[in-house]
Formats: structure tokens, C-alpha cells, sequence
């Protein structure tokens, strides 16, 4: 199947996605789709010199990395060996001073709900549900298939769910939360 680009400026846009921003995204915005594409073009030109030049260097190392496991092919891997082979190529460096990050404006959904916030296409169902699980299915799954809640009795996990060990795994992970 060939894609419909759309020319705008230098760069050209998939159909589909200028149709989006154009039909939907702008809608009630206060600029044109034209602005949307120029000031991309802008951040592009900005940027993409840089993203070029890091992407050869993640090339350039991986082709390093490539090469010293293929020249120890079947051998041991000696640690500090390859270790010091890391530093000398620039893979890994030494830990620097400590340092403190802080956040403002962070969105309250984000800055409120702990966990990883995951971006899925919304029409894909299966999507949605693995990035539900990736937030909350985690921690259950660690007090489910662990000794944190009691493996005996009415709680003792089997080969079918058991759900008086789902309702203590909840409320085990809600009181955690909680905390």
C-alpha cells in the first residue's frame, strides 16, 4: 500500500496525519495547520542535525560492543575486563556528583496516581489493557504470587484463581498504597 504525502515547507506529511491535525487536532486552536507544520519544520531543523549525530555514535558503539563479543565468541566473559572495555569507548562512565531533579507543572493526573504513565493507541483494546496491567497489575500480581499475603488456608493460592486471595491481595495493595 503507497501512503499520500502532503508537502509542507520541506517536509512532507502523511495524509492521514495532516487530515488528523487539520480535521480534529486544530479545531477551537488558535493557529492553522500551516503554523502546526512550520513550527515542526523549525523543531526539526533544530533538532535533527543532533539526533543524527547521536544516533551515529549509539551506531558507533554498538558496532565496538558487536565486535569485542565476537572476538570472545565462546569464551568466558571476564567482568572487569569488560568493564574497562565500556569505559574506554565511552558506554560507561564514572558516577558524577550528586544531584536533585524537581518537576512544576506536571500535569495532576501524573503528579497524583504513582505509576508509569503509558501512551497507547486508544482503539486498540489489548493495548489499553496491557498498559492498565503495566500500572496496577504489577503490585498485585507481587502480593498474588508471593508469601507477602498468607499461602495457607482459605488464602492458599492453587491452580485456579482464587478469589478470597485476590480480595486479600486488594485490600493489601490498597492499605500499601495507602501508606
Amino acid at each position: 500500500m503507497t501512503q499520500d504525502y502532503i508537502q509542507f515547507g520541506k517536509i512532507k506529511v502523511a495524509k492521514p496525519l495532516a487530515d488528523l491535525v487539520q480535521n480534529q487536532v486544530i479545531d477551537g486552536l488558535p493557529f492553522s495547520a500551516e503554523q502546526i507544520w512550520a513550527s515542526f519544520e523549525n523543531i526539526l531543523g533544530a533538532l535533527g542535525p543532533r539526533n543524527r549525530a547521536l544516533l551515529a555514535y549509539r551506531d558507533d558503539l554498538q558496532t565496538k560492543i558487536d565486535s569485542w563479543h565476537k572476538e570472545r565468541a565462546g569464551k568466558q566473559i571476564d567482568q572487569p575486563e569488560y568493564q574497562a572495555f565500556l569505559k574506554q569507548i565511552g558506554y560507561l562512565v564514572e558516577e558524577g556528583e550528586e544531584f536533585s531533579i524537581g518537576t512544576q507543572n506536571v500535569d495532576p493526573e501524573i503528579a497524583s496516581v504513582a505509576g508509569p504513565q503509558l501512551v497507547v493507541p486508544v482503539m486498540n483494546a489489548r493495548f489499553a489493557l496491557n498498559a492498565a496491567n503495566a500500572r496496577w497489575g504489577s503490585l498485585y500480581d507481587a502480593y498474588y504470587g508471593t508469601d507477602a499475603i498468607a499461602r495457607d488456608g482459605d488464602l492458599a493460592p492453587g491452580k485456579v484463581y482464587n478469589a478470597k486471595r485476590g480480595d486479600a491481595v486488594i485490600a493489601a495493595a490498597a492499605a500499601f498504597l495507602d501508606r
